[in-house]
Order: structure tokens, then sequence, then C-alpha cells
């Protein structure tokens, strides 16, 4: 072997140990395509590498080691149908010495989380493959077992749906957030959330949605295949599994040391492109985030021109060093917001802000992120009025150029822009006709019926959402939360210490907002509260139902209203604590299905309407 090979095939070596250090603690810095392919580029140098013939190993400190009774193995990976195509014939061959002329596969998702295995007594992670880590522990910190205890191997995730509404301006990926957990005595705050929200979970494979087809129907269907088992998974994904069903084909086929020879991974690669980074920009959040937008040399990646890619926070450009002259690369799988996949070269330098590029305050660090502390920063007082008028839902007009302008005039306040008639617009130099649009949607907003936690979860505060208003105003009038104290909202089922002192520390801080606001006279509808709805006996009451379609006897709201008054549990996705799915018009087959795999009852609107008016 040539001493250039040598030294190429050590430098990638390297590489793909550090990826895989950083995945492994919940950091990743590449995507699972790009270290695939580097794989692949070092199998072709040296095929016999020891890096490609074990598990990639993971190491936690201070956790017991647990040797695993049977090998908790990689898996083979395909990334296209030729790739399928010969993992089944090679199947196929192996059926075939046997007798076995029928060859089935079990297709599960492939969850994107932590591995571990849970036999009832121990709980521990996949580790090297061989020997785990033993992490009981976790439960006790308040992951769930989806299932029960001892239900065998699976990962460790966070729901997908919480994480987009609570976590994702804080975490990277969940897969960050469930290996802090994991590994650290002390868990942060957002984590300490999720954790009394019962959204960290450990689901075994076993509790999967599934799918068996025969050899043909894999190959022939795997990308239709995978879209419906997507869409009934409420975790974090990174592609599909298939699995020979029949045992004796199983012991047959065996493993290699890195993975089962009866079982491959399918994933879908994205497009990618290498690209130079011209500029770094920076954006301030309604909660004081500064987080940078790379401006690129314009590239096309999956049929789009791509001249602007987001950075999750400023610790990614501390940590990666990405500045003016980084070369990287980009991937667009589908997603409209290309994502970075690698840094290919460093900067020479990585210039951090100080201070907020919108207010001039100090900025300080919180985490990974880089935060303004000025409440009045004109960039945030823009998001939000934005977030305001996108949260209450029931007025137009009020886009991004419309609130700048507002803001810049000096009506940065939401208690200022209500005081605003049709001539207020014109003095700003909004035209007649938008003067008169603006006026009018002022008033549409407060004189449309919209429900009150809409209202109070419009402000923003802080860990205070849509759904955590709901079951707020379910324990205390709206006009009553500007006095509700710490530990009264503590009490209420998901709150906990930390949420209720964040929720009245944001309350205070707009008390004065939301008590002049309160004097508009908005036409709000009242969430009943849970004294009132306990006393309510229908057949519907203690029901887990989703509503899904368009409906005729009101809007959706509407009926997620009524059921609430009729002491239901409205859910906004179907879960395995689902009992109705009722359906309007044009619902998809594919969320049926997923429904009645999970043994829920799918009714019409109709038949919704029929059973409540029964009771």
């Amino acid at each position: 072997m040539k001493k250039t090979d040598e030294k190429k095939i050590a430098e990638l070596v390297k590489r793909l140990e550090k990826h895989n250090e950083d995945y492994r603690r919940g950091m990743p810095t590449i995507s699972d395509a790009r270290y695939d392919e580097l794989t692949e580029e070092l199998r072709d140098l040296a095929p016999e590498h020891s890096y490609l013939t074990k598990v990639e190993p993971e190491s936690f400190s201070n956790k017991i080691e647990i040797r695993h009774p049977k090998p908790m193995l990689s898996t083979e990976k395909a990334y296209t149908v030729e790739e399928l195509e010969r993992f089944v014939q090679r199947v196929k061959k192996e059926a075939k010495s046997l007798g076995i002329q029928t060859v089935e596969y079990r297709i599960t998702p492939k969850l994107d989380g932590l591995a571990a295995r849970d036999d009832g007594n121990i709980f521990a992670t996949r580790g090297n493959g061989e020997v785990g880590y033993e992490i009981s522990s976790a439960f006790a910190k308040g992951i769930i077992a989806v299932g029960g205890r001892g239900q065998g191997v699976g990962e460790i995730v966070c729901s997908q749906d919480y994480f987009d509404e609570h976590l994702s301006d804080v975490f990277e990926h969940p897969r960050n957030m469930v290996v802090g957990i994991v590994t650290s005595d002390n868990v942060n705050e957002a984590s300490k959330q999720a954790l009394q929200d019962e959204a960290i979970r450990f689901v075994p494979y076993s509790t999967l949605p599934k799918k068996v087809v025969t050899s043909e129907e894999l190959v022939r269907d795997v990308w239709k295949i995978t879209d419906e088992l997507w869409e009934q998974a409420d975790y974090p994904l990174d592609g599909m599994v298939a699995e020979v069903t029949d045992k004796k084909l199983q012991d047959a086929l065996g493993a290699t040391a890195h993975h089962y020879r009866w079982q491959i991974a399918i994933k879908k690669k994205g497009e990618s492109a290498v690209t130079t980074v011209n500029e770094i920009r920076w954006q301030v959040g309604r909660m004081g985030a500064v987080t940078p937008v790379m401006e690129v040399e314009p590239v096309s990646v999956s049929g789009a021109t791509i001249s602007n890619v987001t950075a999750h926070n400023a610790g990614m450009l501390r940590d990666h060093s990405i500045g003016k002259g980084a070369i990287i690369r980009i991937i667009r799988s589908g997603e409209v917001i290309p994502k970075l996949e690698e840094v290919i070269k460093p900067a020479d330098s990585v210039e951090l802000p100080t201070r907020c590029p919108s207010c001039e305050a100090e900025l300080y660090w919180q985490n990974d992120f880089l935060k303004c502390p000025d409440f009045n920063c004109p960039a945030r007082a823009e998001q939000r009025l934005e977030y305001w008028f996108k949260t209450l839902g029931n007025a137009d007009w009020f886009g991004k150029k419309t609130i700048s302008r507002l803001v810049k005039a000096g009506r940065s306040s939401l208690e200022s822009v209500y005081t605003m008639g049709e001539e207020d617009f014109s003095k700003l130099g909004f035209g007649p006709v938008q003067s008169s649009n603006l006026a009018e949607a002022i008033y549409i907003s407060r004189t449309k019926e919209t429900d009150d936690w809409r209202f109070l979860a419009a402000f923003g505060i802080p860990d205070l959402g849509k759904a955590d208003s709901r079951k707020l105003l379910g324990n205390f009038k709206l006009e009553d939360i500007v006095t509700v104290k710490q530990a009264q909202l503590a009490e209420i089922h998901g709150f906990g210490a930390i949420t209720s002192y964040s929720v009245t520390a944001g309350i205070e801080a707009i008390k004065k907002t939301i008590l002049h606001m309160l004097e508009f006279n908005f036409n709000l509808r009242r969430t009943p509260l849970e004294a009132e709805t306990e006393s309510i006996e229908s057949p519907i009451t203690g029901k887990g139902i989703v509503f899904t379609g368009k409906m005729i006897q009101g809007s959706r709201e509407d009926m997620q209203a009524m059921a609430r008054r009729l002491g239901a549990n409205v859910q906004t996705s179907v879960t395995g604590k689902t009992n109705f799915l009722v359906c309007g018009s044009n619902v998809g087959e594919k969320k049926m299905e997923a429904a009645r795999a999970k043994g829920v009852e799918i009714m019409t609107e109709s038949e919704f309407m029929d059973i409540v008016s029964k009771g």
C-alpha cells in the first residue's frame, strides 16, 4: 500500500471517529448519509480495516458496564432501490438453500434516538454492541417506558410534535436532549419540563407501527411504504428497517461483527452540494435569541438555488469554526430549508457579535445561544407583534413589512397598535385603502370570536404555548391569571416548579399589557374550568379525541371547544391514548390506517354528533 493511501486512510478513520463521538454524545456534526459516504470511502480504500468490522462505540463516564445477552449490532444501510435489491437477492439465495419459497419482511420506522435494552430489571445502552452502560436511573428522572418495562430493545426518543413546539429553539436535535438526560446528573430546565410532560420515552421496537410484505412488494413499493409508516410515528426518524420474519432464515443468515445479515435500514439520501460562506447575518427572535444565517455562494440543490442556510445557534459557529470563507456541504432532503451537513474547511476566524444587531444591547450566553436582554428591542417587538397576529389568527393585513413600519414609527406595543384608527395609519404613510383595511382588521380581531386560550398564548409568554394556556385557563379565569402565584401554578399537572416560575415571571413582566388588552373587550370563547367539567357526564367524558378534515357543523376549533366542554381530552395527533378519530371531509386514507393500527375508533362528523346528542 502506498504511503499516500496509508495517510488518507488514517485521516479518514480519524474523521469518522470524531464524527461518531460527536453523534454518540448527542451533538452530530454531519448527517447520517454523509457519515455513510465516508464509511464507504474507507471500505474502498481498506475493506478489512478494523473500524468497519465493529459497532461504532459510545462512552458514558460514571456508568456501570453491562454485557448484553445478545449483541446489539448496527444496521446495514440501503439508500437506493438497487442496494435494497442486492440485499433481497442475498436473502433469497439463502432461503432457497433452506427450501423456503416465500420470504416475508417486517418493516418498521427507524427511530433516531439513543438505542437501549430493557429486560424489566436492567436498562442499558447499546455501548459497543457487546457491552453497554446501565441507565435505569433514566426512569427515575421521568422517562416513560412505552408499553411498560421489559419490552426488549428500542430507543429513547422525544415526541417530535412536543420538540417542535417547545424545544426547537433550545436544542438543535431531539437526540441532543435525550443524551443529556441520560448522561447528566443535573438535567437542564427545558429537559426537566419535557420529562414532566412525559414527552421523553423509551419506545421498544415491538410497539412501533409495522407492515409485513413479500420480497417483491418490498423492492417495488419501498418508498410508498416508507411514506405510509413515516406518517404514523410521532418521533424523530431517519429511515425504515426491513427485517426477515422467519427465525430459521434469520439464524442461517447470521451476522457480521457490525450488523445482522437479515436486517437492513432503508434511507432516503438528499441531494447535497458544496459551497462557500460569504457572510454571516444575525437575526433576533421574540425571546431574544440572536441566531445566525449563513449567506453562501449560490448553489443548486434539489432543483432550487440556495443562497441562505440557517445555522441553528451561535455555539454551532463557535464550535465548528464557521465564518466567512468556510467551505461547507449542505443537504436538502425533502425539506424546504437546506441543512448544514458538514464543515469541509473551517474559516480562518469566527466573529461572534457581542451586541444586539437591532438595539445594541450587550448579549449574553444561554447554553449555545446568544441572547438579547432588552425586552423593548425593536427586532423583538416586531417578532412579538407578528406572533400575536399569527397566533390570534383572526385578522389579516399585519404582515412583516407593515409591522416593521409600525415599530419604526414608535408603535411597538400591542396597546398602542390597538388604539389606532384609519386616520392614525394614514398619518404613518399608509395609503387610503391599506389604512382602511388595517383599521378594519383591528376591529375584526376584537369582535370576531376566538378562544381565550389562543388570546393568552398570543402574548408569547415563555413556556406558555397553546396547550399550556388551555390547561392554565382550565384552572383559572383569564382575568385572574395576573394574580396567580407560582405555588398555585405548580400544583397543576405538567407545570412543575421550573415552568411555573418562568410562566408567573413572564405574566408579571407583561401584567399591564394583559390587563390593558382585556379592556378592549375581545370576543372570547371561554375555557370551562375543570371544576365545571368534572360535573359533566357525557358519552365522551374522559375520551381522547382527534378531529381531522373539514367540518360542516362548524370549524374544527368549534368542534374541539364543544368536546372539551363535554369533558373530552382533545388531542392534536393520534396516540396510544386516543379513543376516537372524528373525520370531516378530505381525510387521507393513510391517516385513518394509522389510527386503525393503534386500535382507534374512526367515525364521521355526523356519527360523532349523534353520540353527543344522545348523551
